[in-house]
C-alpha cells in the first residue's frame, strides 16, 4: 500500500474558496488568463469523444474490409500525429472536455485497463477497462472531466490465456495482478518516472489546468543548457536519531557563494542562503530532475538562489516507518541535517526563511516539523498531506477516511508555539496546503486543520486543485509555492494572513549579484517578454 489510496474514483466538490492559479507564461506573479471553472462539476464521468463516435459511424457505412482497415488506419495515424489521450470540446459542456484514452490492440488483446490519478477507483477497476470497437484493434474510454484537470496515468493489456473471467471479484483480482505491468501510453510523449520502479507514467493537462513553466516537462520551456546551473551532490550521513546512515541530496545554486560556516562578526543572514528541506530526495532529484526547475526559477529572477537538503526515503518500508508524526524522523531533520549542511555552506539561521515540505507521508512530516520546530523551519509546504496518519498505525495501514478531526490538528490544538507571540518569541510556522479534488477526505480534513492553525496564530493558505495524489501535480505547485515562500518578487513580502498569497517576511535574503554571480533575469525560461 502507498502512503495515501494512490488511485481514487472518490471527489469533494464542496470547498473551492481556497483554489488559486500560479504564474501564467504571461503574468508570473497576476494570473489572470485562466477561466475560473470551480462552479463547474469536476467529477469524472463517462462520455463517448467526437472522434472515436464518428468512427464508429464511418465504420457502420464502409463497403467492405478493406474500407473499414482504412479508415482505422487514418484513425490510428491521425492520433500518433495529435498525440494521446484524445482532448476534444464538448457542445454541451463548454466547461469540460471529452478525453479519450485509447490503445492500439492485437489479436491477443483480451481487455485494456486504464489506472488513471484522480480518475481509476482501484476498488472497481472493472469500471476502467477499455471498451473494443467491434472489427478493428481500437480500445477506448473517454471521460468527461473539468478543463482544468491534470494528471498521471498507466495503461496495461491483458493478453493472458484462458477463459474471460465473469464473476466480478475474480475479476478484481485479476485486474489488481494486472497492474504491475502497467507502463506509459505508447503515443504520449509527455511522461514522468514512477515512483519505486524502472518505468514512466503518461501525463495530460487540458486547456486551463494551472501552467507549470519550470518543472522541465516536454511542455514547459525550461531550457536544459543556455542558464546557469546549481550543482547536486548526494551525502551520506550518520542518522543517530534514526539509528541507521542516510543519503541526503544537496542542491546549491549557481556559482554558490565559497564555503565559510562561522558567521563573521557584523555579517548579516541577508548574506546566506534560503534553505528548502525536502523529503523524498530520491524522487525529487533522483528521478524528477528538481535541479532543473530550481536553476529556472532562479535563472527567471523568481526565486533568489538557495539551497536545498533532501533526504532518501529509502525504500516503502523504511518510509512507512519513518515519515509522519514522528519525533525520530523531525530530529533527524533539524538536529542532524540542517547542523551538518550549515557546517558547511552558508545557509541561513532564519526560520522564516527555511521551509520544510513533503508530499503525502511527507507533507505529514513537513507538517509536524513545522509545528513542533518553528524555530527551525517557519514555512511548510504540505502537498496531498497524509492527515490519516496517527500514532499507534500499523505501518503500510491506512486510516479510514471518516476519521473524523484528524490526529494533528488535535496535536496543533495543544501546542503553545503557534501563537504570534509564542514561547520564546517564536512565531508560529507559514502553512501552505496544496489538495486534489479526488483524494476522499483529504479536502475537508486540511479545512479542519486550517481551522486549528490559524486559532493558534498560524498564517494558512490551501489550493485546492483538480487533479489526484500525483507527481503530476505536485512538481509543479511545489515551484509555486516556494516562489510565494522565499521568493524576489513583491508578494513574496505581503501578509499572508491577509489573502490568498504567501509571504514569510523582506523579499530577498541573499546577495545575489555579490555572491551568486547576478544571474538575475537573464532568460525567461517561461517563454515570457
Amino acid at each position: 500500500m502507498s502512503d495515501c489510496p494512490p488511485l481514487e474514483g472518490r471527489t469533494d466538490t464542496d470547498d473551492l474558496t481556497g483554489l488559486t492559479n500560479p504564474p501564467t507564461p504571461t503574468d508570473l506573479t497576476n494570473p489572470t488568463d485562466l477561466p475560473d471553472l470551480t462552479h463547474l462539476d469536476a467529477t469524472p464521468r463517462p462520455v463517448t469523444g467526437p472522434r472515436v463516435a464518428r468512427l464508429a459511424r464511418q465504420l457502420q457505412g464502409a463497403r467492405d474490409a478493406a474500407a473499414r482497415d482504412a479508415l482505422t488506419e487514418a484513425f490510428w495515424a491521425e492520433a500518433a500525429r495529435t498525440g494521446t489521450p484524445l482532448v476534444e470540446e464538448l457542445d454541451d459542456a463548454p466547461g469540460h472536455r471529452a478525453v479519450t484514452f485509447l490503445w492500439r490492440g492485437h489479436r491477443a488483446t483480451r481487455r485494456v485497463l486504464l489506472l488513471a490519478r484522480g480518475i481509476t477507483d482501484r476498488d472497481r477497476l472493472a469500471d476502467s477497462l477499455l471498451h473494443h470497437l467491434p472489427g478493428t484493434d481500437v480500445w477506448y474510454l473517454g471521460h468527461r472531466l473539468r478543463a482544468d484537470h491534470r494528471g498521471s496515468y498507466r495503461m496495461v493489456a491483458d493478453i493472458s490465456a484462458g477463459a474471460v473471467l465473469a464473476d466480478p471479484v475474480l475479476l478484481q483480482r485479476r485486474l489488481l495482478a494486472l497492474r504491475a505491468h502497467a507502463g506509459a501510453d505508447p503515443l504520449n510523449r509527455d511522461r514522468i518516472p514512477a515512483r519505486w520502479r524502472d518505468a514512466e507514467d503518461s501525463v495530460f493537462a487540458l486547456p486551463a489546468a494551472p501552467p507549470q513553466p519550470w518543472t522541465g516537462s516536454p511542455h514547459s520551456g525550461v531550457p536544459r543548457g543556455d542558464i546557469p546551473r546549481g550543482t547536486v551532490e548526494r551525502h551520506t550521513l550518520a542518522a543517530g536519531a534514526l539509528g541507521a546512515e542516510r543519503d541526503v541530496w544537496v542542491y546549491l545554486p549557481p556559482d554558490a557563494v565559497p564555503y565559510r560556516p562561522v558567521r563573521e562578526p557584523g555579517e548579516r543572514d541577508g548574506h546566506r542562503l534560503p534553505l528548502l528541506v525536502l523529503c523524498d530526495g530520491d524522487m525529487w532529484f533522483g528521478r524528477l530532475g528538481l535541479r532543473d526547475t530550481v536553476d529556472a526559477l532562479i535563472a527567471d529572477g523568481v526565486l533568489p538562489p538557495l539551497a536545498v537538503l533532501a533526504p532518501d526515503a529509502v525504500g516503502t518500508a523504511t518510509r512507512r516507518l519513518e515519515l509522519g508524526g514522528r519525533e525520530s524522523y523531525v530530529s533527524f531533520l533539524a538536529d542532524e541535517v540542517v547542523p551538518w549542511a550549515s557546517a558547511r555552506w552558508p545557509l541561513t539561521g532564519r526560520a522564516e526563511r527555511t521551509v520544510v515540505a513533503g508530499q503525502g507521508l511527507g507533507g505529514m512530516t513537513a507538517l509536524y516539523a513545522g509545528l513542533t520546530r518553528p524555530e527551525r523551519f517557519g514555512a511548510v509546504v504540505a502537498q496531498s498531506p497524509s492527515l490519516w496518519w496517527r500514532p499507534g498505525l500499523e505501518p503500510g495501514t491506512v486510516a479510514p477516511d471518516a476519521v473524523g478531526t484528524p490526529w494533528l490538528a488535535t496535536l496543533a490544538a495543544g501546542l503553545r508555539d503557534g501563537l504570534p507571540s509564542g514561547r520564546d518569541g517564536v512565531r508560529g510556522a507559514v502553512v501552505h496546503f496544496d489538495v486534489g479534488l479526488h483524494e476522499g477526505a483529504l479536502a475537508e480534513h486540511t479545512e479542519a486543520l486550517r481551522a486549528v492553525l490559524r486559532a493558534r496564530g498560524h498564517r494558512v493558505t490551501r489550493n485546492v486543485h483538480n487533479g489526484g495524489h500525483d507527481y503530476a501535480c505536485w512538481r509543479g505547485f511545489l515551484a509555486d509555492a516556494l516562489v510565494k515562500l522565499v521568493g524576489t518578487g513583491a508578494d513574496a513580502s505581503a501578509d499572508p494572513g491577509a489573502g490568498p498569497d504567501i509571504g514569510t517576511g523582506p523579499a530577498l535574503d541573499v546577495d545575489a549579484a555579490g555572491s551568486q554571480g547576478g544571474t538575475g533575469l537573464t532568460r525567461s525560461s517561461a517563454g515570457c517578454p
